[in-house]
């Protein structure tokens, strides 16, 4: 399917446009419109700094991205995993670690997302949600981002990581002044929320040493008893960073798709009730969400050589960024784009948790999560409307950072 030809100003620069500064979903998707048909490989020079002092490359195109997800020989994560990425260069495993480095602590996290492990959270996390909207509708409204998904997200990491109570509350009450000082590139700011993200992960790993628990039910647990290549246990230094890594992955995407199918479904009383009368179509209906409201821009890899996409070369050793929220709505591949479709044919080829060996490790537990949240949402009400503005996050995320919604329940 042909895509549609957007017509942007005569003066449009990539540098200053709504794919690369702004926050509005609607504005970025129509750029990204515009750039598959006409850049699909452009060139960014904002975020200096953050990509090394040579801006990054941007790609927006499905089967390029899908390509480069795909081949992590050459498209390597260890130089530069996000855009913008933390100046300090830190690498945590096993987001900014390639190949036989990448693999035992991928093997850990991999043990713990089993589906018998699945079914066992799922079950928690129920209990957990009902909670939540307890509060909700006890008021009547309330903001799913903020006052749902945030306390979901730290509920989800509770569980499955088994963290203590204290644990818990100090990653939830760290996890927004991290975020919005990374938006903000206040880094002293970012540092101190991490800081308190290792003292959980140091705390987890030391207790984990003297009391082991089943590999297949805690991270911790798993990756004390992986080795690395040369067959030595995994050092303390990267252990502790693959719990502080751990620690926030359910933290930002989840609350923010979890706005953007509220708003759709606020928005189409049809689906809305269709998807409360017959519950089984939730998991697709989830699918084609995470397709059409991916929660991130993109994530960044480096070329280990110079490639070449759509006649264009990109040097090695420059960022790329692969736009997943861009290729999700590529109409080659997916017609209609911006429409929801359940039971789209090729929905699983989408790319809303990435592809290959990188691709998001804790997809079982996130579509999980996504499940318990759409379903109780859907039980608990008779109807639901949007109730006040929209706030918007910022690069690297797509979507909704706060979701005023009034809820009906009789």
């Amino acid at each position: 399917m042909a895509a549609v030809d957007v017509q942007l100003p005569q003066l449009w620069d990539i540098n200053k446009s709504e794919a690369v500064m702004a926050n509005d979903p609607q504005k970025i998707y129509k750029e990204y419109d515009y750039l598959r048909s006409h850049c699909p490989v452009a060139h960014v020079d904002v975020h200096l700094a953050e990509s090394g002092g040579h801006g990054f490359w941007m790609l927006t195109k499905y089967e390029d991205i899908k390509r480069a997800a795909g081949d992590s020989d050459t498209f390597i994560s260890s130089k530069c995993a996000l855009v913008p990425s933390d100046p300090r260069g830190i690498r945590r495993p096993p987001l900014k670690f390639d190949g036989e480095q990448h693999t035992p602590y991928r093997t850990a996290i991999d043990r713990t997302v089993k589906p018998s492990r699945i079914k066992r959270l799922e079950k928690i996390l129920d209990a957990h949600a009902n909670d939540l909207f307890d509060g909700l509708l006890a008021k009547g409204q309330g903001d799913i981002c903020n006052e749902f998904g945030a306390e979901f997200s730290g509920l989800i990491e509770k569980e499955w990581l088994n963290l203590s109570e204290e644990a818990s509350r100090m990653l939830t009450d760290n996890v927004r002044p991290f975020v919005q000082s990374w938006r903000t590139g206040d880094w002293e700011a970012v540092k101190r929320a991490s800081d308190a993200f290792y003292v959980i992960a140091r705390d987890v790993i030391a207790d984990r040493r003297v009391n082991p628990r089943d590999p297949e039910e805690d991270p911790a647990s798993s990756l004390l008893l992986e080795r690395d290549a040369q067959g030595e246990l995994l050092d303390e230094f990267n252990l502790v960073g693959a719990v502080r890594q751990a620690l926030i992955v359910a933290m930002v995407a989840p609350s923010i798709l979890q706005g953007a199918m509220t708003v759709h479904l606020a928005k189409d009383k049809a689906l809305q009730n269709k998807l409360r009368s017959d519950p089984s179509l939730v998991p697709s209906a989830i699918e084609e969400f995470i397709r059409m409201y991916t929660p991130y821009r993109g994530f960044a890899r480096t070329a280990t050589c110079p490639v070449t996409f759509q006649g264009s070369e990109i040097p090695a050793d420059e960022p790329i960024t692969m736009t997943y929220a861009a290729a999700n709505r590529d109409p080659d591949v997916f017609p209609e784009p911006d429409k929801f479709i359940l039971d789209r044919e090729n929905i699983t080829q989408h790319l809303g948790f990435g592809r290959g060996k990188h691709r998001c490790a804790g997809m079982p537990l996130a579509r999980m999560a996504l499940k318990v949240f759409l379903t109780t949402l859907l039980r608990r009400t008779k109807d639901f409307d949007i109730a006040g503005a929209l706030g918007f996050a910022r690069l690297p995320e797509i979507g909704l950072l706060s979701c005023p919604v009034k809820f009906h329940v009789s």
